[in-house]
């Protein structure tokens, strides 16, 4: 069986770039969405990709952003992947791609019921990764606010493609995750905080240990 992997996100200082590189991320993510306490500038952003070797992901995350934003993040920013986290539709994607040739392309579903779980189907043709992530509460941020869904929602579901699991996960629950749910990417982003954009490199060091144990 493939082996699990993961991504560190909402990263934002150079400290905590280099343990998630150290300890084994397989992706390092940076948000680029303003109402985000880990919030990134495309220089600022910069600075830490510069840091991320060829073999560790690089990606944005985004919610709803225009072209303007994603551009600079992609030229000046560095990174090479798309997370799109808001209401993005499949024919969005399908502009970025033609927009941004070679770029990877992962999609965000909120998930709290198991019909939420089909909005995954509309973007089988045009994402490479699905990323479940915990539905937050109407008015509050999209993502990293450290809810989970119930992993049971996933029991029988025939994912259309490669698939990522995310929300409230961290290293007392991440083997939980994957043996229950198969999951081979994990994303963890308030897992490994303090605080709201507060990464801990100690947490992140721990987390990613228990990935590699996996």
């Amino acid at each position: 069986m493939q082996r699990v992997t993961a991504k560190i996100c909402g990263l934002s200082t150079p400290e905590t770039v280099d343990a998630a590189i150290s300890h084994g991320a397989s992706h390092v993510g940076f948000v680029f969405f303003a109402k985000s306490p880990r919030n990134v500038a495309a220089d600022q952003a910069r600075a830490l990709t510069l840091r991320v070797p060829d073999h560790v992901g690089k990606v944005g995350i985004f919610v709803d952003a225009d072209d303007e934003a994603i551009d600079q993040a992609i030229r000046i920013g560095g990174i090479d992947t798309l997370q799109l986290h808001g209401r993005e539709a499949p024919e969005r994607l399908v502009a970025l791609r033609a927009r941004h040739p070679g770029i990877g392309l992962w999609k965000a579903i909120p998930i709290r019921a198991r019909a939420d779980l089909d909005a995954a189907k509309r973007y089988r043709p045009v994402a490479d990764i699905i990323l479940y992530d915990a539905k937050t509460p109407e008015g509050t941020l999209p993502g990293g606010m450290g809810l989970r869904f119930d992993w049971a929602l996933l029991d029988g579901f025939a994912h259309p493609q490669r698939w990522a699991l995310s929300g409230g996960i961290d290293a007392g629950n991440v083997a939980d995750a994957a043996g229950r749910t198969g999951a081979r990417l994990i994303d963890t982003s308030s897992g490994v905080e303090t605080a709201p954009g507060i990464k801990d490199v100690d947490k992140i060091a721990s987390f990613l240990q228990r990935i590699a144990a996996l």
